[in-house]
This record gives structure tokens, C-alpha cells and sequence, in this order.
């Protein structure tokens, strides 16, 4: 009897922009998301302040916080990672500079970019277009929070 194939860890860990990452996929139940990924570490209920209300799920030895919304069902609709493994394009990003992103996303057609610089040194490169924050400290990149994509009327496009 064959066992089904593993995906590679370098499947497992590329972020596929407004659909998920490795076999997360945006717009999967928790029920869906527990049985690919098991119980999660520690689950964190927003605040009463905050703007949306949500549940993160947080597998800390995998470096993953999940993000579910209420207003979207608890659907998965958020991937925060600092995974060493983590990859754009096929390219390992992990550890590169704010100008070696930069330009892996300019040459996917990728443009439009913030850059913010935070009082504690860290600096962010945000494409709201694509729903992807990219954080930097000392120059290399940290970690990585994407979602899925919102449309002009902020409506959700879950991936199919």
C-alpha cells in the first residue's frame, strides 16, 4: 500500500497571494484547518476595542498565527509566519533585504509599494493591492502577514 505523498516543505511554505499558503487556503473552515494543521497552541479572541472581531490561532514550534473573522464565518482569511522556509515565487525570502523584495515583487508586476519606518527601528513594506505586509528589522526580513484579496467595495474574494 503507498502512503500519499508529503508536500515538500518548499510547497508547504510558498505564499500564493490572495489564496493562502501551501495547503491553507483562504476561505477554509476551522474544522478544514484543524485537520491539516492539528490543535493549535493557543487561540486568541480580538478585543472589545478592536475594529473586527476574530479569533487568531497560533502554532508557535511552526512559527504560524491563523486569522478568522466573525464577520466572514470564522473563515480562515489571514496567515501571519515568521517560518525560516517561508517563500514568494519559488524564492526563498526569509532573511532578504527590503530592496531584494522590492524587486522579486517588481518583477511579478508588483509596483506599488508603502514603506513605513516604526519608532523601534523595524520598517514595513506593505502592497495593498495584493494584501501582503512584509516586516524588517536590521535590514532582512522577519516576518510576513497576508490575507485574502478585498475588491474596490471591500468585498472578500475568497479563492475558488
Amino acid at each position: 500500500m503507498q502512503t500519499p505523498a508529503q508536500p515538500s516543505s518548499t510547497e508547504e511554505h510558498e505564499i500564493h497571494l490572495g489564496t493562502g499558503m501551501g495547503p491553507l487556503k483562504f476561505g477554509a473552515s476551522q474544522d478544514e484547518v484543524r485537520s491539516l494543521m492539528g490543535e493549535p497552541e493557543e487561540i486568541e479572541e480580538s478585543e472589545e476595542e478592536d475594529e473586527f472581531e476574530h479569533q487568531a490561532w497560533n502554532y508557535l514550534d511552526e512559527g504560524y498565527s491563523l486569522y478568522f473573522d466573525r464577520e466572514d464565518d470564522y473563515r480562515l482569511s489571514c496567515i501571519e509566519t515568521d517560518h525560516p522556509g517561508i517563500r514568494l515565487y519559488g524564492e526563498a525570502i526569509h532573511g532578504r533585504s527590503p530592496e531584494q523584495i522590492q524587486e522579486l515583487m517588481k518583477g511579478h508586476g508588483h509596483e506599488h509599494s508603502e514603506i513605513e519606518k516604526m519608532d523601534t527601528g523595524e520598517m514595513r513594506i506593505s502592497y495593498e493591492k495584493e494584501m501582503i505586509d512584509m516586516y524588517f528589522e536590521d535590514e532582512e526580513l522577519q516576518f510576513v502577514n497576508f490575507g485574502v484579496f478585498i475588491d474596490e467595495d471591500l468585498e472578500v474574494q475568497w479563492p475558488a
